[in-house]
């Protein structure tokens, strides 16, 4: 039990922070829902519990994998986040199914929104506020993981928006979640107004299945960059700024291999290189040391494994910012 809670101390703070506050706003919208009926309410509710649950197991996941390798697992706990967040999509995509069912219904059969009016505008404009707060949060949280502190003002949403397909699994989703949850807070107030002083009282069902479709579009999304989470994706971007770094040091005449795997936040860098045959063992080991320490020092990185050869004369890695030849 120890072990465990000093694991949640290291889960994603924005995450939990999101889940909290999607817990208080489902609770919120649910109440209304009950007292008013209103389908959009119901869709945005069915909305805030899918991403209370997915940022909830976010959170579990992303301190789960901080677990120290064992005998049993000597890989470590990296992919630990992405096998949880391939199940927490299974909820949310029952809820997106459940969502667009009620809103065909609605579309179906309308009925006139009712004299709650007010309430249900009141909640929902409270909703996108807190919702567009966690949003702001997680822009936050992806430039401090780009390295971009000292972006102000729009820049800010900009810079986050440019950045968001190289952030942290629950970054990312956290971004992705929030960005649509606000999105369709506002809808659904659109789908209000107008449902109650225009006769289009199908306004709210279309709204409701907007709402599941963009469920269903964070479902894709997380499925997508989950399942290659577990199988092992290269970073493409990463090698090529590591390729250029191992070949900024003047002993390297290739490199004969060079993977970087992600493994949950975690990056994975496998490495051969070859050296001049003039070179001493000790000398190829005080160079490959050098190399190590650079690499560790590039964001996520937490794994290097060097191996080093003579030059056997034939190029395998083209570079163009040193001239091999």
């Amino acid at each position: 039990m120890k072990e465990f809670l000093g694991l949640l101390k290291k889960g994603s703070k924005s995450a939990l922070w999101a889940s909290i506050m999607n817990a208080v706003i489902a609770i919120i919208k649910a109440f209304t829902f009950f007292i008013t009926g209103n389908v959009a309410m119901f869709a945005e509710m069915m909305h805030s519990i899918g991403d209370m649950a997915n940022q909830f197991f976010v959170f579990i996941g992303s301190a789960l994998s901080k677990k120290a390798p064992t005998d049993r697992f000597p890989g470590g706990f990296a992919r630990l986040v992405n096998l949880v967040l391939l199940g927490a999509v299974l909820v949310v995509g029952i809820l997106a199914y459940e969502t667009i069912k009620e809103g065909i219904h609605h579309i179906v059969e309308p009925s006139e929104t009712g004299s709650w009016f007010w309430l249900n505008i009141s909640v929902l404009g409270v909703a996108a506020i807190l919702e567009s707060f966690v949003l702001y949060k997680a822009m936050k949280e992806i430039l401090e993981e780009m390295g971009e502190k000292e972006v102000k003002g729009f820049g800010i949403v900009t810079t986050s928006f440019k950045n968001v397909g190289n952030a942290k699994p629950a970054t990312k989703l956290v971004f992705l979640e929030d960005l649509v949850a606000t999105v369709g807070a506002l809808i659904a107030m659109l789908a209000i107004v107008i449902g109650t002083y225009t006769p289009f009282h199908q306004a709210e069902g279309y709204a409701s299945v907007i709402i599941g479709l963009m469920l269903f579009y964070v479902v894709g999304r997380v499925f997508l960059d989950n399942a290659a989470g577990v199988l092992g994706v290269a970073d493409e971007e990463m090698e090529k700024k590591i390729g250029e770094l191992v070949f900024a040091e003047q002993h390297v005449k290739d490199i004969k291999k060079l993977m970087v795997v992600k493994e949950g936040d975690e990056l994975h860098v496998e490495l051969k290189i070859e050296f001049s045959p003039n070179m001493t063992v000790s000398e190829a080991d005080a160079v490959r040391d050098k190399i190590e320490n650079k690499i560790l020092q590039e964001r996520g990185v937490t794994e290097v494994v060097i191996e080093f050869d003579e030059d056997d004369k034939m190029q395998s890695w083209s570079n163009d910012s040193k001239d091999k030849n």
